[in-house]
């Protein structure tokens, strides 16, 4: 066996200490995993200087070319050789790592690009001459004396040509060019005040600008808007929901957009820290829980927030590209999002995203000249037949009732004026299942099942929420072994759990006995209903797999008491259906996270037909 294993060999391995240009590469490996990683690194010292402007240009996706100047403070000509040497930096000294306030701290970043690239650094401070250093594959030039009017140049040029094997596992040139933009747009987004502009020099010249954002003026929720509003849309901007609350040290910020307006993907999710964007997975469980009552699981919610805290209560130095945080609350920054999230979509009431009515109005367009296609629902039925000839028979005024299409002119002693509620006043009602109602500035389609499914749906998770959860007592408990570690896990919730309905309890060893279950779920399967518990304590360090499974059926119950579609209705009826849906939470989208009304202005619907 010794043979075949390479690790089993007869001489004693023996102990050497590895020169500074192969500790500089294997740093390397860690803090520059792409161009990209560079980018990300440089940016933030630009940051770290205090720059009011950073440009960034790269060539071949960052390979051959990496390019950041900025205007900050600069680095002292006799500094420069000192900033090329590992664990050397201006922003702490050392005595407390978590009171950290910058985007670096480790020193590792010049250092590391200098091993594997051929980088270039020249600065000027205010008062002094600009000096210029090189390094090439870990081995520096001596300084000279440089142009520049103030801040820092640092070009790193082909990156990883002294680790080879590393260039191997770069993707396309197009896919390290867009990595690259969205390093350089999330770092946009977390300095509003900075100004960002990226360019694509490859094939030379002034290359192809990727990426501007002009610094933004206003206090910081208007910087911010502004900012998310050029770099994810102004659709966006139009839809997003102000977040601003605390909760015990930690302050929430941002915006975050309404359930009707979201995403295929995740791809829309930007978090922050005290300012450093973090792909961290507990806080983007947080966020897929504060829609998770909103949306279908297909569907993603499109959100900016930042969370700013004393740095005492967060680790940032987890891993060298600081991407990873740990709060030394968990519980407490994952609550904070949710109930932030919640309490702000709850104030958006009956709101729904303007672009519904954008793709309403899309599809509002003169049918093609020629032959007109015949679509399924325009095959007419045998009632509809009937109706037809009815319709050219004498006497129609008094048969009219029959009709899909019913508009009444005093609707039944309603409102006969331009309502002033948001939703306006019903007008008529349109294949038994549209409510056409009058507002003061145009005109709202509401699909009447969606709608009262989710006023219903509330309804009854207000009434859950006052009267609590009943739980069935089962005959015979039903014992669950599982790991000790995991019984031990539930058994900590198990107050929580008690409260929606899910009684357990410990039975020795790592079993745990299930005693009652929620009733409203009926015949359960206990031993998966745990397993998906667990599964989800170790995805985000919080479960609300028994609150997302008695939702459900309370949706399903919603949706089976609701008004169908097909059902006339009066029109007080009507006009009470949109009162409610006013007075109601969350009722701009039905449980499934489509939209319950189109809200066309008077404007919009005057330009199709040529009257501006």
């Amino acid at each position: 066996m010794s043979a075949l294993d390479p690790k089993i060999t007869d001489t004693r391995p023996a102990i050497r200490q590895l020169d500074e240009a192969a500790i500089n590469r294997i740093a390397a490996g860690e803090v520059v995993e792409r161009p990209a990683s560079a980018v990300k690194e440089l940016v933030e010292n630009a940051l770290d200087a205090q720059a009011r402007r950073v440009d960034i240009a790269y060539a071949d996706g960052g390979k051959t070319l990496i390019r950041v100047a900025d205007d900050g403070h600069g680095i002292a000509g006799a500094d420069l050789p000192l900033a090329l040497s590992r664990h050397a930096t201006s922003k702490i000294d050392g005595s407390d790592l978590l009171n950290i306030h910058t985007f670096g701290f480790r020193g590792e970043a010049l250092p590391s690009l200098g091993a594997v690239g051929r980088l270039t650094i020249t600065s000027r401070v205010p008062g002094a001459d600009a000096a210029e250093i090189s390094v090439a594959g870990g081995l520096p030039k001596p300084m000279r004396p440089a142009a520049l009017n103030a801040g820092t140049v640092v070009e790193l040029r082909d990156l990883f040509f002294a680790t080879p094997a590393r260039l191997k596992f770069l993707r396309s040139d197009r896919a390290e060019a867009q990595a690259i933009a969205d390093v350089v747009r999330r770092l946009a987004m977390a300095e509003p005040f900075v100004a960002f502009t990226l360019r694509d020099l490859s094939g030379g010249g002034e290359g192809r600008l990727i990426f501007r954002a002009d610094a933004e003026n206003g206090d910081l929720f208007d910087a911010l808007h502004g900012r998310l509003s050029r770099i994810l849309g102004s659709d966006f901007a139009e839809n997003a929901l102000r977040i601003d609350t605390q909760r015990e040290g930690l302050h929430l910020t941002g915006y975050a957009a309404l359930p009707t307006y979201s995403r295929g993907s995740s791809v829309a999710q930007y978090l922050f820290v005290n300012g450093r964007p973090v792909r961290d997975k507990m806080l983007y469980g947080a966020l897929r829980a504060a829609y998770m009552d909103f949306l279908s699981r297909d569907r993603h919610p499109v959100a900016a927030l930042f969370i700013d805290c004393d740095p005492q209560l967060v680790d940032v130095n987890v891993h060298p590209a600081k991407a990873e945080v740990r709060f030394r609350d968990p519980g407490l920054a994952r609550g904070l999002i949710v109930s932030g999230l919640r309490h702000a979509l709850a104030e958006a009431g009956h709101r729904a995203s303007t672009t519904v009515a954008g793709a309403t109005l899309g599809a509002m367009r003169p049918e093609p000249a020629g032959t007109a296609r015949v679509y399924q629902m325009d095959r007419p039925s045998p009632g509809a037949l009937r109706a037809a000839h009815q319709a050219q028979a004498p006497g129609f005024a008094e048969t009219a009732h029959v009709f899909s299409a019913r508009v009444e002119a005093d609707l039944q002693g309603a409102e006969k004026t331009t309502s002033d509620h948001p939703l306006g006043a019903a007008r008529a009602q349109v294949h038994e299942n549209y409510i056409i109602a009058q507002t003061a500035t145009g005109m709202v389609i509401v699909d009447q099942h969606a709608a009262h499914e989710r006023l219903i749906y509330e309804r009854l998770k207000r009434q859950m929420a006052e009267n609590g959860v009943a739980s069935q007592a089962l005959l015979i408990p039903e014992i669950v072994e599982l790991p000790q570690s995991d019984a031990a896990q539930l058994l900590e919730m198990a107050d929580d759990l008690a409260r929606l309905g899910l009684v357990i309890e410990a039975f020795g060893g790592g079993a745990v006995a299930v005693r009652e279950t929620p009733a409203i779920l009926g015949p359960v399967n206990v031993g998966a209903m745990l397993a998906d518990i667990l599964d989800e304590l170790a995805d985000m360090g919080d479960s609300r797999n028994v609150r997302a499974r008695i939702e459900a059926v309370l949706s399903r119950v919603a949706c089976h008491g609701s008004v169908r579609s097909g059902r006339r209705m009066q029109a007080d009826e009507m006009n009470a259906l949109l009162r409610e849906m006013e007075a109601t939470p969350h009722s701009g989208q039905c449980n499934h996270g489509r939209p319950t009304y189109v809200e066309l202005k008077l404007s919009d619907i005057e330009r199709l037909f040529g009257r501006t």
